[in-house]
């Protein structure tokens, strides 16, 4: 079959044709650890479905029903689209700001009545689109030109700042780094990356002394020395390594986790499920989910290899860095590798709005990969 065959097919594909197309490779995994988020979040509610299990599947649902839109839409719908989804994102994010719900100190959250949305998950997926269609239809002289690098660092500058001071660091964090991962990606010259590491290491003391909460900089304190401040800054992390050293090989056994279920170890339906995990089906069943998200990661990465057009490829690259680095940083944190920051596991911990962004994001990369033949254009025709 010709190049020009497989791109009129793509246009006129319909869903039996679509379906037959579909990634099965990156579905089943994500599937397999949604399942595994429910069981745990079983465990966290005492044996219960109430209040984080069900809740949970509820959400799962809905998420489903969001991915087969994302993923079975025409992608052109997504091209014309992006734009205006990462308007919506900015728009509700300035609204955090003002009229935001506030829980746990932070101020993330908008209030839906039914539901309580946190936009900057929302962002996350959005800054991607927005950066792939940006991006997507530039040639490499284009690329090579630093002015067509400000308008997409003020998309993603201006948000940080507005997330930063909600204070939600953790997303802050990762939206650059997923950003600057996109830079690299599409090309960007290397000294521009080597200029700024320089000045963020030159702006290290004014984010220190400046940027920072009293409670952020403690966290920083904490990871360098394990033992400052036990019993206030350091104690959720030093009772997750408790909980999850307890696990051992083979783990303490399903809602056994003397830790989880005594109620030591904080949040562990949300950042620390992957150290309830550890407690209960130790070591082996931290690694199936470490085995489970790198599948996932490369089959996405598969996905924007394999993908012809550059809208799609940048969309399948840039939710792969997003993935990766939420998973990464979460895991790490637990263990004690990086400083504690709120950074929900990817598709485990209980909260609508991750899994609803992430279902998306699955969803994007879906259709990326079903209409991996077709030839785009800006305007997604």
């Amino acid at each position: 079959m010709s190049r020009q065959t497989r791109v009129s097919n793509a246009n006129m594909m319909s869903f039996s044709e679509k379906l037959a197309r579909f990634s099965w490779v990156m579905f089943v995994p994500m599937c397999i650890v949604l399942i595994i988020s429910e069981i745990m979040l079983y465990s966290a509610g005492g044996g219960a479905w109430r209040p984080f299990a069900l809740s949970q599947l509820f959400k799962i649902i809905i998420g489903f029903a969001t991915f087969s839109i994302a993923a079975f839409t025409n992608i052109k719908l997504w091209i014309k689209s992006a734009y205006l989804i990462y308007a919506i994102a900015f728009v509700l994010i300035v609204l955090v700001t003002f009229v935001g719900h506030t829980g746990m100190g932070a101020q993330r959250w908008l209030n839906l009545g039914i539901m309580h949305v946190q936009p900057s998950e929302l962002f996350k997926i959005a800054l991607v689109l927005a950066l792939a269609r940006y991006f997507a239809w530039m040639n490499s002289v284009d690329l090579d030109k630093f002015k067509n690098y400000i308008v997409p660092s003020l998309m993603m500058l201006i948000p940080f700042g507005l997330i930063v001071l909600q204070p939600d660091l953790g997303t802050a964090l990762s939206i650059a780094m997923v950003t600057i991962g996109m830079f690299y990606i599409v090309g960007a010259n290397k000294k521009w990356f080597i200029i700024g590491a320089i000045l963020a290491l030159m702006s290290a003391p004014v984010v220190w002394f400046g940027g920072l909460h009293q409670y952020q900089r403690e966290r920083i304190i904490t990871f360098v020395n394990p033992d400052h401040d036990a019993q206030g800054a350091g104690y959720q992390i030093n009772q997750a390594k408790i909980a999850f050293g307890s696990g051992g090989i083979i783990g303490k056994g399903y809602m056994n986790g003397s830790q989880s279920q005594q109620s030591f170890l904080p949040e562990k339906q949300t950042d620390f499920i992957f150290t309830m995990l550890g407690e209960e089906f130790g070591f082996i069943g931290a690694f199936i989910i470490i085995l489970l998200y790198s599948v996932i990661v490369a089959t996405l990465f598969w996905a924007a290899k394999t993908c012809l057009n550059r809208f799609g490829q940048l969309v399948c690259f840039g939710f792969m860095l997003n993935f990766f680095i939420y998973y990464f940083i979460n895991i790490s944190m637990v263990l004690g590798l990086v400083p504690t920051v709120g950074v929900p596991l990817p598709l485990m911990s209980f909260g609508g709005s991750s899994l609803l962004s992430l279902l998306f994001g699955f969803g994007l990369c879906q259709n990326a990969h079903i209409h991996k033949d077709q030839q785009l254009s800006a305007k997604g025709s």
